[in-house]
């Protein structure tokens, strides 16, 4: 992905989100992770960041302990799950099981 359609499409969706869900607030209370990749990384990237005003938390390089699944599969996971109880881990790890089954192969 080359970095002018990464500002271009990606940023603009980033900054339609925060408006969306925080339209009285700016950019600038914005936090952004992405990876070390060459168009995140790229000077028209960086400034159109700034320009923004949204700070871009540092992402170590190969780090265990950030997984993709951190950022979309778990999200999904607790939104299914909101609002129930369990009694028995039993019951958790089978309603756990399910919803990974109802998430299509591709999505993965």
């Amino acid at each position: 992905m080359a970095a002018t359609y990464y500002v271009q499409n990606m940023l603009s969706q980033v900054k339609s989100s925060i408006n969306e869900q925080q339209p009285k607030h700016n950019t600038s209370r914005t936090l952004l992770l992405h990876e070390n990749a060459g168009p995140q990384k790229a000077r028209a990237t960086t400034q159109s960041l700034r320009e923004l005003r949204i700070q871009v938390l540092p992402h170590p390089a190969y780090s265990p302990d950030l997984a993709p699944c951190d950022f979309w599969l778990f999200p999904i996971l607790k939104d299914k799950l909101a609002g129930r109880k369990f009694d028995r881990i039993q019951d958790l790890a089978k309603a756990v099981n399910s919803e990974l089954r109802s998430i299509p192969e591709e999505d993965y």
